[in-house]
């Protein structure tokens, strides 16, 4: 039986982006399901907040990637991870659940275990395609790891780190026939002209990287195509800096900076032009074709190459083992290459129709009650 008594379980989580508060958000839904007065507190964002986490900072705070990025705010970062790991070992919680975030997470991690804290560790850091090193880190911090991907556990299992595979929460929450016509209503977009979903990212960093080039991207396929219909959806804090970045390459005429909103857009879309990350797998899960970019500070770059295992970085290309989406990864990044790839997915339905069928395979793997697995595991932690 779990140690804390049914309705009465209190948990802590850091959740540091929008893809993990997400994953978040559909955690807190199980563990509420299980102890339905749950409470939960640390670091998250709206979906978390709206299962009545109580986010004593919120999640954008730790949204930085890239080695220089991360630099430039290692100071505050760290303040708040001294803050955060004082504040739970005053009142240590029945369990802690980092979500994803492994540089903040495992660290916290490490101290709150070797107080007597069950950790719990909620996605795999991708170990087996760069940085293979911090599978001690995990050893040491985690006391169990919730995996979203099947061949995972038994890669953990080897260094002695126990694990579930628990499937991709999104995978069950996307559905496996997405309703395009319903989303482009819903998104007042004219159902007979082609949509192009622009995703240049949910860090700051990305989006200043990213969001000029994917909007010169869309010129080019506007001035091939004037009946093109451009949605950009923008997580709300940052939506005003998205639109000035827009507004200062001249805009796009038929282009449409969304509040948020990225499921519909995904679902809306034809093809997506997406930064590397989560979102990518998304757009999998919706059967959209879609063509991968990422540009990062150069130093960043530099040393994240040199630690790649694999010759993939799209989640949907790393999964497939295959490269079935293309990447256009830093001086490749050009908006000329990224058009031109978006354009060809248009004019290639066949292609597209086997793209779709293997999304559905991936989509199948990683459909699992991620929810209750989830809770199962957490049982066991607890009980120990």
């Amino acid at each position: 039986m779990p140690k804390a008594p049914a309705g009465a379980l209190s948990f802590a989580m850091v959740a540091g982006e929008a893809s993990g508060d997400l994953l978040a958000g559909l955690l807190i839904q199980g563990l509420h399901g299980r102890w339905p007065q749950a409470r939960g507190m640390g670091i998250g964002g709206p979906r978390m907040q709206a299962q009545g986490f109580e986010a004593w900072w919120p999640h954008d705070k730790l949204a930085v990637r890239g080695y220089v990025e991360v630099l430039r705010h290692y100071r505050s970062i760290v303040a708040i991870r001294d803050q955060l790991r004082q504040r739970l070992l005053a009142q240590p919680p029945d369990v802690f659940i980092g979500v994803d975030a492994p540089d903040f997470n495992l660290d916290l991690e490490s101290k709150l275990k070797a107080a007597g804290v069950p950790t719990v560790h909620f996605v795999c850091p991708s170990i087996w395609a760069w940085r293979p090193e911090r599978i001690e880190k995990i050893r040491f911090s985690v006391d169990h790891m919730l995996c979203i991907f099947p061949f995972e556990p038994a890669l953990l299992a080897q260094a002695g780190v126990q694990a579930t595979y628990v499937g991709h929460p999104l995978a069950q929450t996307i559905p496996m026939h997405p309703d395009r016509l319903s989303a482009r209503q819903s998104l007042g977009l004219d159902a007979q002209r082609p949509v192009v979903a622009v995703l240049p990212g949910s860090r700051q960093s990305e989006i200043e990287h990213l969001t000029p080039r994917f909007v010169q991207a869309a010129q080019i396929m506007q001035r091939q195509n004037s009946s093109f219909q451009f949605i950009l959806p923008a997580i709300p804090s940052l939506q005003p800096r998205i639109q000035a970045l827009v507004d200062g390459q001249g805009g796009v005429p038929g282009l449409q900076v969304l509040n948020g909103q990225s499921h519909a857009a995904l679902a809306a879309c034809d093809v997506t032009l997406i930064a590397s990350g989560t979102a990518t797998l998304e757009a999998a899960l919706f059967k959209r074709p879609m063509v991968i970019g990422y540009h990062m500070n150069w130093l960043s770059w530099q040393i994240m190459k040199r630690q790649q295992l694999q010759p993939w970085v799209g989640l949907p290309n790393i999964l497939s083992e295959d490269f079935v989406v293309p990447e256009f990864l830093q001086d490749r990044c050009t908006p000329e290459a990224l058009a031109q790839a978006c354009l060809s997915w248009l004019s290639a339905p066949d292609r597209v129709d086997a793209l779709q069928s293997r999304f559905q395979q991936l989509h199948l793997a990683l459909q699992r009650d991620t929810a209750q697995i989830s809770t199962h595991a957490l049982e066991k932690v607890l009980s120990r």
